[in-house]
């Protein structure tokens, strides 16, 4: 399937010129009919011992084998849920395989069809830096006042970091919620790993200043920060983002709103301060979703999110014009590991008694992030 066919806009058949795309490395064709068939095949002998669950950014061809799609939080609360599975078959990136293991049952199974689907973000803030930071701060008398809140999108280890020490966890639908939270429990809020939804959610929808925010760099001693500074900061933002959405700028949002009269423009609270501030709309992946579907035929949406789910909406809206707010187009290189040929090798190798890619969180671990996750479901 041609690129332009993908992105599904119709009328302009220019549009790669106007784009002026950058990105190497297109998705692969989609996968042929035998391949497809084997698939089917061994999907059908699983039955009900497996539960396959698909991001929204997943590729087409493996959402179309996905009994449930949604978002990392609500995937791994589906898995929890349907605890007489065997097998859970998380199509998403390694953080949302450590949630489904951490929520289910011990007898219960999650597989991710390829190890190397792993998430730019969350590899931003590591174990020991995040200890190294903590270790900092209690020198400097404030961890004591500080709470950790943690983005979904964070590996196991710093969510049971999180745990341990008070804090809780959030998605991007709920950010605003737990750093209300946070504050109740504490004077400052140490927000891991996503910078930009961090800064978002304090600015504005708490109602802080950007001088309130404080950057924490994991590679600098005292994260590049003076005493002071940390002091006086309310939030200290870790030094991550998302490698899709923060490529979208301001000036993307300007290019679309002078070529397409009427545009609204829709993105996701990952994205930089001022792209956030320059939106209609701000909302996680459901609300983006949401909006494009409770919305009147006709209109028109710039939206700043990864590259498939803003497919996937135009093809499912074709009454509505849908735009790609960038200029290159790209995908999420590591969620667009799990392709069709890794689901097949996983589920036949399932169906022969051969247990491949298990996601095991350590128990000690696993109890603190379970905790974090807890006192979030607890608001």
């Amino acid at each position: 399937m041609a690129l332009s066919d993908l992105l599904l806009l119709g009328h302009e058949s220019d549009l790669l010129s106007q784009r002026g795309v950058s990105c190497t490395g297109a998705l692969p064709p989609e996968s042929d009919p035998d391949l497809v068939a084997r698939a089917k095949i061994a999907r059908a002998a699983l039955g009900d011992r497996a539960l396959i669950l698909g991001h929204h950014y997943q590729r087409e061809e493996v959402i179309e084998f996905a009994d449930i799609t949604g978002d990392s939080f609500k995937l791994a609360q589906s898995a929890a849920a349907q605890d007489s599975v065997e097998y859970i078959i998380f199509c998403g990136v390694h953080f949302m395989a450590e949630s489904a293991d951490i929520l289910t049952s011990k007898n219960q199974k999650v597989i991710l069809p390829d190890l190397a689907a792993g998430c730019s973000m969350a590899d931003m803030a590591t174990e020991n830096q995040v200890n190294e930071c903590w270790k900092q701060l209690s020198e400097i008398g404030v961890a004591s006042k500080t709470i950790p809140v943690t983005y979904m999108n964070s590996s196991a280890a710093i969510k049971s970091f999180t745990g341990e020490h008070g804090g809780t966890i959030c998605t991007s639908s709920n950010a605003e919620k737990t750093m209300k939270w946070a504050f109740t429990q504490g004077e400052k809020i140490l927000f891991l790993p996503d910078q930009h939804l961090g800064r978002n959610t304090a600015v504005l929808s708490l109602g802080l200043t950007l001088e309130d925010c404080v950057l924490w760099n994991p590679w600098k001693p005292m994260g590049g920060l003076s005493i002071e500074e940390i002091r006086d900061a309310k939030v200290i933002l870790w030094r991550g983002h998302c490698s899709v959405h923060g490529r979208f700028s301001l000036e993307s949002v300007n290019e679309i709103r002078n070529r397409v009269p009427g545009v609204q423009v829709l993105v996701h609270p990952e994205c930089q301060h001022e792209v956030v501030r320059a939106a209609d709309v701000v909302g996680s992946t459901e609300k983006i979703i949401r909006t494009v579907e409770q919305s009147p035929a006709g209109s028109k949406w710039a939206i700043g999110t990864e590259l498939n789910l803003v497919t996937r909406l135009a093809k499912n809206n074709p009454e509505k014009e849908i735009f790609f707010l960038d200029k290159a187009v790209c995908y999420c290189s590591t969620m667009n590991r799990i392709d069709l040929p890794h689901l097949v090798w996983a589920m036949e190798s399932l169906v022969a008694g051969h247990i491949v890619n298990q996601i095991q969180v350590r128990e000690d671990i696993a109890h603190f992030s379970k905790l974090a996750l807890e006192r979030m479901l607890a608001l």
